[in-house]
């Protein structure tokens, strides 16, 4: 804990978004989950997901994955152990993720055209092909 180490007025610890960015190695790893951060470093080999989805969010924003997943109460139990304190107010507004907004929009682009064209081609083929038929037999 350094000089410049900040709390809250309950005595939270805050961590800057630059120290938990560096928490992100074999011997610390840090994540932030609704600006909590969690040092899950040794529940690597116990997370029930595999360490590598832990790896991947290391050092950055996991809130949207761990409440896509869907965890337990027990799960979410477990991880509040594992809070070592919060990020810094003024940085909570820097984890938004502009990158992975336009995958999403792709991914949703990507989603348009196998939900709907796709299948809409197919069944226009599929009925063109049952008139040819039903012609040829008359």
């Amino acid at each position: 804990m350094g000089e410049n180490e900040e709390k809250s007025p309950d005595g939270v610890r805050y961590f800057r978004l630059s120290e938990i960015e560096e928490q992100n190695t074999f011997r610390s790893t840090w994540i932030i989950i609704h600006n909590k951060v969690y040092d899950v470093t040794k529940f690597l080999e116990e997370h029930p997901g595999g360490e590598e989805v832990l790896r991947e969010q290391a050092g950055g924003d996991a809130t949207e994955s761990f409440e896509d997943v869907g965890h337990s109460t027990d799960a979410r139990e477990m991880a509040s152990a594992m809070v070592i304190g919060e990020l810094h107010p003024d940085d909570r507004d820097k984890i938004a993720k502009p990158v992975e907004t336009l995958v999403t929009t792709l991914k949703e682009e990507t989603s348009w055209w196998s939900n709907w064209l796709i299948p809409a081609l197919v069944a226009a083929i599929v009925t063109l092909m049952y008139r040819i038929y039903t012609m040829d037999s008359e």
